[in-house]
């Protein structure tokens, strides 16, 4: 049993002051000092004035410190679950590219296996972004890959995909996104070209979330909102970028405007996060880090070199969001998007205890995931 004293508790949308808190594999107790003899833990961890918060989930990593997903054997999500504790992380979805169907059958079985191992943060998943996606808006993804609906990933591989991006507009689509569903798959519209009615049929038929929204899709047109215009208006969550290269501050600040902070999803989209700028290979791409962008030679974006704690700052800064509030898009709403809120997303006695620990620039100091400490400053 462990206790964390002297911090500041991130609760909800509260910020605790003077609690101690409690904890073994699980939140025990969230308590005064004076209802704990601080003698029968084992350890006692000074927070020294920082703060602690719940756990953060990212939904949308293809890789990182070097490491992909699309990596032939396992080492590569090995190597991302033991570095993404230290930017505050300790679950995530091992996100994939479009890829071959021979080749996306071995990263899911090595996300299986990844999914019962500890050591870092827990792969909670796959996140299938590609083969199902229009080519018109492919972003990064190579065109060779794309590929029509299939079922047959999904009857076999149920068990490993959380989250799959489609672009509901192609042949099939509507079918797909109710097979999903039917299966606990959540959907993600993206890399669509959709209409703002077929968005917001997809909506209609299962998917909540729309992938990186405002990038891979049409712009806003006020005679064609497109799937732009249904992300904004259903009521589905939208992934955000908030790098400041992705999307504006404006546009970030307009954002939580049409949506609020409960249906926004902060994510990295990392694929180079945690190295130097210099030119490095993205699945067989060259692309080159630079200036806190990830390009390929053409000047297309290719995923980002952003972290999860840098995602939360910058949204703090564009937007004026109070931190307990800015937390949430990092915590309790990618737990509910995944079905895990009685879990992980709070500092709730019984759940997981997934902890971080931040100062007042939001570096981490400490990370926990399940108890254990997996990353030290």
């Amino acid at each position: 049993m462990k206790a964390i004293v002297n911090a500041n508790l991130v609760v909800d949308q509260a910020v605790l002051e003077g609690k101690v808190l409690v904890f073994d594999a699980q939140i025990r107790a969230i308590c005064d000092a004076d209802e704990i003899s601080l003698s029968a833990v084992d350890e006692v961890i000074d927070g020294a004035g920082c703060f602690v918060a719940p756990g953060f989930i990212d939904v949308h990593v293809h890789g990182f410190g070097g490491a992909q997903v699309l990596d032939v054997d396992s080492a590569g999500l090995a190597t991302m679950s033991r570095l993404l504790p230290s930017t505050g992380v300790t679950a995530f979805l091992a996100t994939t590219m479009a890829e071959s169907m021979p080749r996306l059958t071995g990263v899911l079985a090595n996300i299986r296996a990844a999914m019962t191992q500890g050591g870092g943060a827990s792969v909670l998943g796959c996140h299938l972004e590609g083969p199902f996606i229009n080519e018109q808006v492919k972003g990064a993804h190579e065109a060779q890959f794309i590929a029509p609906f299939s079922s047959d990933i999904l009857a076999n591989h149920a068990d490993v995909i959380r989250l799959v991006t489609v672009a509901p507009e192609l042949a099939g689509g509507a079918d797909f996104i109710k097979q999903c569903r039917q299966l606990g798959i959540q959907v993600s519209v993206g890399h669509t070209a959709a209409t703002f009615e077929q968005g917001m049929a997809a909506v209609e038929s299962g998917a909540s979330l729309f992938t990186h929204v405002f990038n891979a899709m049409p712009p806003l047109h006020h005679r064609q909102p497109g799937a732009l215009g249904a992300a904004l208006d259903s009521d589905a969550y939208c992934e955000l970028i908030a790098d400041n290269v992705h999307v504006h501050p404006a546009i970030q600040r307009l954002l939580l405007r049409a949506k609020g902070v409960e249906r926004i999803i902060l994510i990295t989209d990392s694929t180079m996060a945690g190295l130097p700028d210099g030119t490095y290979q993205l699945n067989g791409q060259t692309v080159t880090v630079q200036d806190n962008a990830v390009r390929l030679s053409s000047g297309r974006l290719a995923g980002s070199a952003l972290t999860l704690n840098m995602a939360v700052r910058n949204f703090m800064a564009n937007t004026g969001l109070e931190l307990p509030y800015a937390l949430r898009t990092v915590t309790a709403n990618p737990a509910q998007l995944l079905g895990l809120a009685h879990r992980k997303g709070q500092l709730a006695v019984s759940l997981d205890a997934d902890l971080v620990i931040l100062d007042g620039q939001l570096d981490v100091r400490r990370t926990f995931v399940r108890g254990e400490c997996m990353y030290r400053e």
